[in-house]
């Protein structure tokens, strides 16, 4: 233990230099919580998951594909299409099997699929989605002409009302250039929103009025240099899932391609490019291919594979669950193939903690009420 929390204490000087973080005091609580977070290990989520409820993501014009997965929060306004405890779904597929071709988000209530938004082009909706207590869902846009990375767009960030009606794009590349994934930190009034740009493997912090609609009020790169490529199976390969622990200011950073967790302290405050993070944890035997990435209500980080990268056949569609300290807790497979996990969530449904993941080998939602 003395020898981990002093590499520890090495990899947050490293930070504090790249990040400009806010003194030792920051170091020594980074510490401390490092030893608290490590003794997570011994509660799981994924141990204590038995067989899911699985809804169909396939919509009335047969999109395929399912990428994102996000929770309608407590306290979303009322008199639109979604309520709280609705779950939404983007695909990114058409019915042609196409990437980058999707057009529609499903919602989900009570086990039944409906429509929360059709868009007339076919825009590719990423694993980038959130619904913001002000009542917006917030979507990533990755299209492409043929379904191949030849032809893979920039995109787009865009925020739909909760009558399901665009009301407002960012499409600019500085900003967003391949929103493969984000993740939210809702304050109601004031959203930062961290985006994975997996076209340039960079890290975008953008932060959003939603006081009568949404506005960009500010936008820096606040970390560079993560691996990318193209890939025939996965489209592209490189950072994509993201999450945000609110009580240490840490962004938290899937790269698939070195199938490692990054984190970025301070991620809010920093004010410039430090490059990479810091690794807090890579692993070859269970991670294939780091794609999808949420924090659990234990506290543990879960991240989904692509099976690209360092692919194993008996390990196919794997959940992985680790904590913020680096060590292995527990693995899932949602799918007896390979490709098959990508998007994930926590929310609440009629009070109970619940966890949604696709499987898009079968275009499929699968759900657990959690204990």
């Amino acid at each position: 233990m003395k020898k981990h929390l002093i590499a520890a204490a090495e990899n947050r000087v490293h930070a504090i230099n790249h990040f400009a973080a806010r003194g030792v005091t920051l170091a020594l609580g980074f510490i401390v919580s490092l030893a608290s977070i490590n003794s997570q290990a011994q509660t799981s989520i994924l141990n204590s998951l038995t067989a899911p409820q699985t809804l169909s993501t396939v919509p009335s014009n047969g999109d395929v594909n399912p990428y994102g997965v996000a929770f309608v929060p407590a306290g979303f306004p009322t008199g639109g299409l979604i309520k709280p405890g609705d779950i939404l779904v983007s695909n990114y597929n058409d019915a042609e099997n196409l990437q980058g071709t999707g057009s529609t988000i499903v919602f989900f209530r009570a086990g039944q699929q409906h429509l929360f938004y059709q868009d007339a082009q076919k825009l590719g909706f990423t694993t980038g989605l959130a619904v913001l207590k002000a009542g917006f869902v917030l979507v990533g846009t990755m299209p492409t002409t043929d379904g191949t990375s030849a032809t893979v767009k920039p995109g787009s960030l865009m925020a739909i009302n909760k009558a399901g009606q665009v009301v407002w794009t960012l499409a600019n590349k500085t900003q967003i250039n391949g929103p493969w994934d984000f993740t939210v930190f809702d304050q109601g009034a004031t959203v930062t929103v961290f985006v994975s740009n997996v076209l340039n493997g960079t890290i975008e912090r953008l932060v959003l009025g939603t006081t009568g609609g949404i506005s960009l009020t500010s936008a820096i790169e606040i970390s560079s240099g993560y691996g990318h490529r193209g890939d025939p199976a996965a489209l592209e390969v490189g950072p994509t899932g993201l999450a945000y622990d609110s009580v240490r200011d840490t962004l938290y950073v899937a790269e698939g391609l070195e199938n490692a967790v990054y984190a970025i302290p301070d991620a809010t405050a920093v004010g410039q490019n430090g490059g990479k993070g810091y690794k807090i944890y890579t692993d070859t035997l269970h991670l294939h291919g780091a794609l999808a990435l949420a924090l659990a209500p234990n506290g543990n980080l879960i991240c989904s594979n692509n099976d690209v990268v360092n692919g194993v056949a008996g390990q196919p569609s794997e959940l992985v669950e680790f904590t913020r300290g680096g060590k292995f807790v527990a693995e899932y497979s949602v799918d007896p193939s390979q490709g098959g996990s990508f998007g994930l969530a926590f929310g609440m449904v009629n009070g109970h903690s619940t966890f949604a993941a696709v499987d898009d080998n079968i275009s499929s939602l699968l759900v657990w009420t959690l204990n």
